[in-house]
């Protein structure tokens, strides 16, 4: 099956919200088979958005959009579609009571106001995707030569949960037996450079077993991807999991996980965890982010014991115990104050381990020895 992805909304031209709806969508695709050809984005224009689905439609006669489905005026997905397969918009009389009780059912202060009465007009002949994340019901249309058009909320919640709960089903059962999918991999690695891991991963840096193998540098480390395509789900799966085995054999402790989705604050927490060891963090330049990433983490409390942000000096020697001799012989931003930091804020909190972090934050106050973005 070939598609195409129209996300539809003025702030994604704009670029006041980026669009994550259509890299999920793709994702979750081609994970099932389906191969897409094209995505693209469009503004809240009915002309703009019936231009864009009638040329996917013409090219793949599959579509998924995201966007304008709402009760406002901008909301003007459904009518250009509907228009396009020549079907009027019918008021569907059931769904317009249930959104009335939902409103009543939330507790909103008053009647549900007349403008959503938008939300429940159905082109003639669609299936309605529930939406049980949301007030917008989501549509499926498709004319009498099999092409359609799948029409889901933009907000990501709510487009997610239809996906997975109606229209991913459907896509299924048109896709029928035996596919073949594509599917990918992650080894997360970090405290490695990347130009280091072509050598380490030998005969491995340009894939394996027929998979390719993408690069991917991050603030955190480099990702390394493995695809396969063309193959069925289960030998797809197996030949993943048997190339990151080797990938991981191969780059050995840089390695911190197998997941994309797995975070390494979250892999920090679970070593400390697994010793029962308690965590502190003191921190100058990075004003509490080490600290707000690490309690990010659901569960990070029976680790995480908390931190001082000693941006200033005068903080560094009466929170943590920083001797005033250390700061003239070396400087703020020097290893030795890191590390009075750190068993300062170890001490003063009673944990296993200290983190202590001092740099030059910048733009200014940089040297040549100690240059803007030294920590």
């Amino acid at each position: 099956m070939h598609l195409e992805i129209v996300t539809i909304g003025d702030e994604l031209l704009l670029g006041l919200t980026i669009d994550t709806n259509a890299a999920w969508l793709a994702r979750e695709l081609a994970a099932d088979g389906v191969s897409i050809v094209r995505r693209a984005s469009v503004g809240d224009d009915a002309e703009m958005i019936a231009d864009a689905v009638r040329d996917a439609l013409d090219r793949s006669g599959a579509v998924i959009t995201t966007g304008g489905l709402g009760p406002t005026a901008d909301d003007m997905t459904k009518p250009s579609i509907a228009a396009l397969f020549g079907r009027e918009m019918i008021f569907d009389e059931p769904r317009w009571e249930a959104l009335k009780q939902l409103w009543r059912d939330r507790g909103r202060p008053g009647e549900l106001p007349d403008s959503n009465r938008q939300q429940v007009m159905i082109p003639a002949g669609a299936h309605v995707l529930t939406n049980r994340h949301g007030t917008a019901p989501a549509i499926f249309l498709e004319d009498d030569g099999g092409r359609w058009v799948a029409m889901l909320p933009g907000v990501p919640r709510e487009m997610r949960g239809i996906f997975h709960e109606e229209l991913q089903p459907l896509i299924r059962r048109r896709l029928g037996g035996p596919r073949a999918v594509v599917r990918t991999r992650t080894v997360r690695t970090t405290g490695v450079a990347e130009s280091q891991l072509p050598t380490l991963l030998g005969d491995a840096a340009r894939g394996i077993d027929g998979m390719s193998l993408a690069y991917l540098p991050g603030q955190e480390g480099v990702d390394l991807r493995l695809t396969v395509r063309g193959a069925d789900p289960e030998s797809s799966d197996a030949r993943l999991a048997a190339g990151c085995a080797v990938l991981a054999e191969r780059v050995g402790k840089f390695v911190y996980a197998d997941m994309a989705t797995t975070d390494l604050a979250e892999v920090v927490l679970g070593a400390c965890r697994a010793r029962a060891l308690r965590l502190a963090v003191a921190e100058s330049c990075t004003g509490g982010l080490l600290g707000a990433r690490v309690t990010a983490i659901p569960g990070s409390s029976d680790v995480m014991a908390g931190g001082v942000i000693a941006y200033d000096n005068a903080v560094k020697q009466a929170q943590l115990g920083v001797a005033a001799a250390t700061l003239a012989a070396h400087g703020a931003v020097s290893e030795a104050v890191a590390r009075e930091m750190a068993a300062g804020v170890r001490a003063r909190l009673g944990t296993a381990i200290g983190v202590g972090i001092t740099g030059v934050a910048g733009p200014g106050g940089g040297t040549p020895e100690k240059p803007v973005g030294l920590v």
